[in-house]
C-alpha cells in the first residue's frame, strides 16, 4: 500500500472515482513536478509518446486551445484536448476529437493508476491536478492521438503539465492573477508562465507589455527557442462582430468568421492561426480550409455564451480584473439592451473589488450569490466591495434562487449576465439548461 494518500477503497465505478479524485483536493495546491513525475514513471511515462502543444497565459487559454483543436480536427488529425476547470462534468477536462472521455474510462483509469501508484510506493501526497494530468496523458497515449493540446492549470514553471516536452509553447497573455502564488509583480508572474518555454521549441505569445516581451525574448534567446508575436509576426484586423482579416507568415486570410463572441476572441483566434502556421513548419500540414472551418465551427461554452435568447441570458467566466475589463468592453460594444442585470459569484482568493468596480457601473441591478464551492466568497463580503453601487444590489446566496430572480427581472429587451467565476457559470449553465424550455 502506498504511503501519504488513503487508497484503501478501490474505485469500481465513476462515482467512487470522483470521490477519490476530489478527496485529493484536501492536499491543496502543491507546486512542483516531483510527484506527477513519479506517477508518470509508475504508469510507463505515457507523455513521452505524445506530440503536444503546451498553452499557458492568464486569460484565453481555454478558448485558444479549443480553436486550435477545432482547426486540427478539420485537418483530420486525431487531437487530444486537456483543459481545466470543467464547467459541469469532470469528463469535460479530457477529450479526443471533441468527444469527452467516458465515465467508465475515468473509473478504469483511476483504478489502474492507483494500483500502479500503490505498487511504486509513492510516499508523499500528490494532488488532484497531478493525478488528473497523468490520467489525461495516459488516455491520449492509449488513444494514439496525433497531437495533444495541453492547457496549463496555474502558472507554468511548477504546473503539473510542465512534464511534457512540447512541439510548441503558447502564452496567450500575462496579467495579474493568483498573485499570492505566482508573485505580486507582473514580471514575476511572467517569469512563472515563461517556465513552459523549452529548449529549441518555438514560443508564440499575444502578450503586449514591453517588459514582458523583453523577458520572453531573453529566455527564448537563452534557450535557442524561436520567438513569435501576435501583432508582429501574425496580424489581424477586426471587420465587425466575429469577423476579421488575418496576415501571418505564409497566409493572408480575408473575411474569417469566428463562432465565439467577444472582441478579445479575435486576438485568441490569431494566436491559434499563428500556432498552426508554426506547426506547419514543424511538419504538420494545416490547410486554409481547415483554418476557416475550424474557426467557423469552434464551440467553447461559458465564454460570452448566450444560453437563451428570450429572456437573453449570457454566461461569461470572467474571474479576474483583466477578464472583467474584456467582459465590460463586450457588454458595451456587442450587446444592446434596455436594462442589464448582473448576477455575480466570485472566489474569495480573487481581486473581487476590482472585478466589481469594473462591471457594477454597467448594471441596472446586481444580484450577489455564490456557487457551491468552499473557495467562494461570501455574497455579503461582495456587497461591501461594491461601495456606492451596493444601493442597486441584493444578496441571494442560493444560486438557483438568484437565477430565478434574475430571470424575473429580465424582459424581452433586457439582458441577464451571469459571471464572476467559471464555477458560478458552470452551476448556472447546468441549472438553466436543465430547466424546461431552456
Amino acid at each position: 500500500m502506498a504511503k501519504g494518500n488513503d487508497r484503501s477503497a478501490s474505485p469500481n465505478d465513476y462515482s467512487q472515482s470522483l470521490d477519490y479524485l476530489y478527496g485529493l483536493e484536501k492536499f491543496g495546491m502543491v507546486f512542483g513536478l516531483t510527484q506527477v513525475t513519479k506517477i508518470l514513471e509508475a504508469i510507463g511515462n505515457p507523455h513521452e509518446e505524445i506530440q503536444a502543444i503546451h498553452i499557458g497565459g492568464t486569460n484565453g487559454k481555454g478558448s485558444t486551445a479549443a480553436m486550435m483543436a477545432s482547426i486540427l480536427q478539420k485537418e483530420v488529425y486525431r487531437v487530444g484536448l486537456y483543459t481545466s476547470p470543467h464547467l459541469v462534468h469532470f469528463t469535460e477536462r479530457i477529450r479526443v476529437n471533441g468527444i469527452e472521455i467516458e465515465e467508465e474510462e475515468v473509473a478504469t483509469l483511476t483504478g489502474w493508476i492507483r494500483e500502479r501508484i500503490g505498487a511504486s510506493e509513492i510516499a508523499s501526497p500528490f494532488t488532484f491536478f497531478d493525478f488528473t494530468t497523468a490520467m489525461a496523458l495516459l488516455y491520449f497515449s492509449q488513444k494514439k492521438v496525433d497531437l495533444a493540446i495541453i492547457e496549463v492549470g496555474l502558472g507554468g514553471r511548477f504546473d503539473s503539465t510542465n512534464v511534457i516536452n512540447p512541439l510548441l509553447s503558447v502564452i496567450t497573455n500575462v496579467t495579474k492573477d493568483h498573485e499570492e502564488i505566482l508573485g505580486k509583480s507582473l514580471l514575476k508572474i511572467a517569469g512563472e508562465k515563461a517556465g513552459i518555454i523549452k529548449n529549441g521549441r518555438p514560443l508564440i505569445t499575444a502578450t503586449t507589455q514591453p517588459r514582458v516581451l523583453q523577458l520572453f525574448s531573453k529566455i527564448c534567446l537563452e534557450k535557442n527557442a524561436p520567438f513569435y508575436r501576435v501583432g508582429k509576426d501574425f496580424r489581424y484586423k477586426p471587420i465587425g462582430e466575429r469577423n476579421f482579416h488575418y496576415e501571418g507568415l505564409h497566409r493572408k486570410l480575408w473575411g474569417l468568421h469566428l463562432n465565439l463572441s467577444g472582441v478579445h476572441q479575435i486576438m485568441n483566434a490569431t494566436t491559434a492561426l499563428g500556432a498552426m502556421e508554426i506547426l506547419e513548419e514543424l511538419g504538420y500540414p494545416v490547410s486554409t480550409e481547415a483554418m476557416i472551418e475550424g474557426l467557423r465551427e469552434v464551440d467553447w461554452p461559458g465564454r460570452l455564451e448566450i444560453v437563451h435568447p428570450f429572456p437573453r441570458v449570457v454566461l461569461d467566466g470572467a474571474h479576474n480584473p483583466a477578464g472583467a475589463l474584456v467582459l465590460k468592453e463586450s457588454l458595451e460594444k456587442e450587446f444592446h439592451y434596455n436594462r442589464l442585470t448582473l448576477l455575480m459569484g466570485i472566489m474569495k482568493d480573487k481581486d473581487f473589488k476590482s472585478i466589481l468596480q469594473t462591471l457594477a457601473p454597467l448594471a441596472d441591478h446586481i444580484i450577489l450569490s455564490k456557487p457551491q464551492m468552499e473557495r467562494a466568497s461570501s455574497p455579503a463580503l461582495l456587497l461591501k466591495g461594491l461601495g456606492t453601487n451596493g444601493k442597486k444590489a441584493e444578496v441571494i446566496e442560493d444560486l438557483p434562487l438568484a437565477i430565478e430572480k434574475g430571470l424575473s427581472l429580465t424582459q424581452e429587451e433586457d439582458l441577464l449576465c451571469i459571471t464572476g467565476s467559471l464555477y458560478t457559470v458552470g452551476e448556472a449553465r447546468d441549472y438553466l439548461l436543465s430547466k424546461e424550455g431552456l
